[in-house]
């Protein structure tokens, strides 16, 4: 992460006027602010395309990700959310979920040697978060253990902006070109590379979620494959299905093993999932 970015566009900055802002995430096409204002707290996302490199081809569709997401979360009936265009692609206004994320939440589970095992209260408020999403008929399509937060009354699922299930202005759209590989599923993976994309859906996110929960409380990945191999070459492990037997736990590791079923049709639902950890 970068201790510099894009500055806030005006519009922005007109409608909340902060009292305080913080740069908390700089990426390739993407920065994302903490900001307080007398109307509450916020995270601003900015988007921005990608210049092609000598290792990574152009990517315009980042500039769209953000208006894409606060068209989604409008379509969800979302409180309290702005989305636009500035001079280098979109951006969109959102309230400020505080709280750890997944994987810093169950740190304590990964070292050597400890006795702290994941909470099952804490896999379940993620599958309440999830079910929530896919009870509305959509599927997220880029769950990973960042976009879990915790918070001390609920969890919440947060960047939206890949997620399908309606109606998305033609404007703001791109198509899905996969997530990241660690938690995408063998159906997903194959496609991407028949075809450069895929369609998400809510099996693709239970693996997803399956995946998230055993990195978060093991540190291994569902798929074993060089931690510096080409994307291809991850997805061919993926599609492959090259999967790490599952140490995760007691009951916990049973279900991420069903979850990290190769077959779409033999992974339980968000229903299922959430029925056994409750």
């Amino acid at each position: 992460m970068s201790s510099s970015g894009p500055e806030l566009p005006i519009v922005v900055l007109e409608a909340l006027m902060p009292t305080s802002q913080r740069l908390v995430l700089n990426r390739r096409g993407s920065s994302v602010w903490d900001v307080e204002s007398g109307r509450g707290r916020y995270a601003v996302k900015l988007g921005y395309p990608i210049e092609a490199t000598p290792e990574w081809p152009a990517q315009p569709w980042t500039a769209l990700a953000p208006a894409r997401e606060g068209a989604v979360l409008h379509r969800l009936g979302a409180d309290d959310i702005a989305y636009g265009e500035w001079e280098r692609g979109t951006w969109n206004v959102q309230p400020w979920r505080e709280g750890l994320d997944l994987y810093r939440l169950w740190e304590p589970c990964r070292i050597e040697g400890s006795s702290v095992e994941p909470h099952t209260s804490v896999a379940l408020g993620c599958v309440e978060a999830l079910a929530e999403l896919h009870a509305k008929g959509w599927a997220h399509g880029d769950v990973q253990p960042a976009h879990f937060i915790i918070g001390p009354e609920r969890t919440h699922l947060i960047d939206l902006a890949l997620a399908r299930g309606g109606h998305v202005p033609e404007g703001y759209d791109f198509r899905f070109r996969g997530c990241l590989v660690h938690y995408e599923a063998p159906e997903i993976a194959r496609s991407v590379l028949a075809t450069g994309e895929a369609e998400p859906t809510q099996e693709a996110d239970i693996y997803a979620l399956g995946a998230s929960l055993l990195i978060s409380a093991t540190g291994w990945r569902a798929v074993e494959y060089p931690d510096d191999a080409p994307r291809s070459v991850q997805r061919e492990a993926v599609a492959n299905g090259k999967r790490r037997p599952v140490k995760a736990p007691g009951e916990l590791g049973e279900l991420i093993d069903a979850m990290l079923s190769h077959a779409a049709g033999d992974r339980p639902t968000i229903y299922e999932v959430g029925k056994t950890l409750s």
